[in-house]
């Protein structure tokens, strides 16, 4: 009887087997509530922190306990998240933040972005490039600012963003905002399986980049120790930057800025031959904003002026309402058309406009209002795509950059990004500081004339964005996506989820979404045809079909990187209920208590 019951189970394990060699991939499981594809949101009352790195949320979140802001918490998620996640931020780089005070009732802007050299001029630059090309360090034909290397540093904003949040709301000292990051530096913390990825990606590229890069030894000691790229679970240290964050909590931002970190990064530009110097990094200082907001269905969307690309993101929105996308089912064609051509038309008109408004006078009053929105959308055809404008060159890797939203008990709410921009930066780390200068500058044009051409003392276009909503005229939900031109685009895409179609703040994050890659931009462009409108795969096949019959050139893309990387808390003014949601594609999490 037992060899009997044996032989049917060996036949029946053969036609199993027999079956699964043709069938797909294991799907999605099912929810009681909600969509498929989304799992839920998280609610709390106290304070509630949402970031791309597990542990960042947390330290956060102790902060608030503590007795911290959410300005203090989110300065300490912010350098834990430049320690557990340097393939997408650091204190080399620049930082804009939206922060909502519930005491003054108002919403602040401020912009963190760091100059250029003020002693290189745009001839020097362009003859340091040919130089590098006579060498076959750049190809002939290579187009722009290098991607790598000290031509493209620019000073670094993040640490004076820190301090001139912290003096206006800060609660607890620097030292004890710092602690938990300080420590983690020392003592070290498995890496999460994205961020690995990342690292490994970083290695790769840095090594076909390498005859731009100075030196390449610090990087390697500091993040690829060994000359490997640590993997996802391994334990990840660096005390090096534990030392320099050690350094700016008891010498406050005048260690970076003039102090003992700046003198260490002076002295690294020298023994480099790097343009930047201790009197480049004691001029810095970041700018208080004034946001801008574009209504939209009951919700008012708030974005910083340029320098950042935040404003097209506004005028998607004008563009937009003079089609209702209500009318038509979120998968639709019609939906995707419209929004692809909208981005188009807005960056279009970004590209020839948005530079440092220091040296560039800017028609922002006419990119926002109403009557160009319209003069735009008269552009759009139904039955075909427009024609090509300009194609630029790639504005950032995928989702390089960190977001992070922190909203504390008191209602305040911080909406705060931060970046290296490509990859984790030029691939140059300061001799014993732990942390790798960013390559922004690339973003500058050469083209003579250009609102955003190349200037000595002068602040690039920039791409990252924080994002704030309001709804019915009242402060709601602090969110932004990271990644590049994705940003404005998945802005737009996550409000229309919620005001037009309702879904939770999870849903709105979790649904598939596109990356037009392609169209002007305010660095070095060529005329070229239409670009690549990415899809994800949850864009139905028949929608993916018919946005090829119009035109669009479409690729369905299941790599996740190119799509961005979002995080959102909106608070209840009412029940003063915290609801967060962070970013499936990454490896963060939201926590409240």
């Amino acid at each position: 009887m037992k060899r009997t019951i044996r032989r049917c189970f060996a036949t029946l394990s053969t036609t199993i087997l027999a079956v699964s060699a043709t069938a797909q991939d294991l799907g999605p499981g099912a929810r009681p509530v909600g969509e498929n594809w989304s799992r839920s949101p998280v609610m709390a009352v106290n304070g509630m922190a949402a970031t791309a790195q597990p542990l960042a949320s947390s330290i956060a979140v102790d902060v608030l306990k503590q007795g911290g802001s959410a300005v203090d918490a989110a300065i300490a998620a912010n350098a834990a998240l430049g320690l557990m996640e340097p393939t997408g931020n650091g204190i080399g780089g620049d930082l804009f933040a939206i922060v909502w005070d519930p005491k003054s009732n108002r919403l602040y802007g401020y912009n963190g972005s760091g100059r250029s050299p003020k002693g290189r001029s745009l001839t020097q630059l362009k003859s340091a490039i040919a130089a590098m090309k006579e060498k076959g360090v750049l190809a002939a034909d290579y187009v722009g600012i290098p991607s790598h290397g000290s031509l493209s540093v620019t000073v670094p904003g993040a640490v004076d963003g820190w301090f001139a949040l912290h003096k206006r709301w800060g609660r607890l000292p620097m030292g004890e905002v710092l602690e938990q990051p300080i420590r983690y530096a020392s003592e070290g913390f498995p890496l999460s399986p994205v961020i690995a990825a990342g690292f490994a990606a970083n290695q790769r590229r840095f090594e076909s980049v390498a005859p731009m890069i100075e030196e390449q030894a610090n990087a390697t000691a500091t993040y690829f120790p060994g000359g490997v790229a640590p993997k996802a679970g391994d334990v990840f240290k660096n005390p090096d930057l534990g030392s320099t964050l050690s350094a700016i909590a008891k010498e406050g931002r005048e260690a970076f800025y003039s102090g003992s970190v700046a003198q260490k990064m002076a002295a690294y530009f020298d023994e480099i031959g790097a343009d930047l110097t201790l009197a480049d990094l004691q001029a810095h200082k970041g700018e208080w904003v004034e946001p801008r907001g574009v209504e939209y269905h009951g919700y008012t969307l708030f974005e910083l002026p340029p320098n950042g690309q935040g404003f097209a993101a506004l005028m998607m929105l004008n563009i937009l309402k003079n089609i209702d996308l209500r009318n038509f089912d979120r998968g639709s064609p019609e939906i995707f058309h419209y929004m692809v051509e909208a981005k188009r038309l807005a960056f279009e008109a970004m590209a020839g406009t948005f530079a440092d408004p220091e040296f560039a006078t800017i028609p922002i009053d006419e990119l926002l209002s109403d009557q160009f929105a319209k003069r735009q959308f008269s552009r759009i055809k139904t039955d075909s795509v427009m024609s090509p404008a300009q194609l630029a060159v790639e504005l950032e890797g995928e989702g390089d950059t960190t977001y992070l939203t922190v909203v504390d008990g008191e209602g305040m709410m911080v909406s705060l990004i931060q970046s290296n921009y490509r990859g984790m930066g030029s691939g140059l780390v300061p001799t014993g500081l732990g942390f790798m200068l960013q390559d922004r500058g690339e973003l500058f044009s050469l083209e003579d004339g250009h609102p955003n051409v190349y200037a000595p003392g002068k602040r690039p276009f920039h791409t990252i964005i924080p994002a704030f909503l309001f709804k019915d005229g009242k402060p709601f939900m602090s969110y932004g996506l990271m990644g590049g031109g994705m940003q404005p685009q998945g802005h737009v895409q996550v409000l229309v989820n919620i005001a037009d179609f309702g879904m939770n703040l999870q849903e709105a994050g979790d649904a598939a979404r596109f990356l037009h890659d392609g169209g002007s931009s305010p660095d070095e462009g060529i005329a070229t045809d239409y670009g690549t409108l990415f899809v994800e795969p949850g864009v139905p096949e028949s929608t993916v079909n018919a946005l090829r019959a119009l035109g669009h050139v479409v690729k369905v893309d299941d790599t996740a990187g190119k799509f961005g990387g979002y995080q959102a808390i909106s608070r209840d003014l009412k029940t003063g209920v915290l609801t967060g949601a962070t970013e499936m594609r990454k490896d963060g999490t939201v926590v409240g208590y």
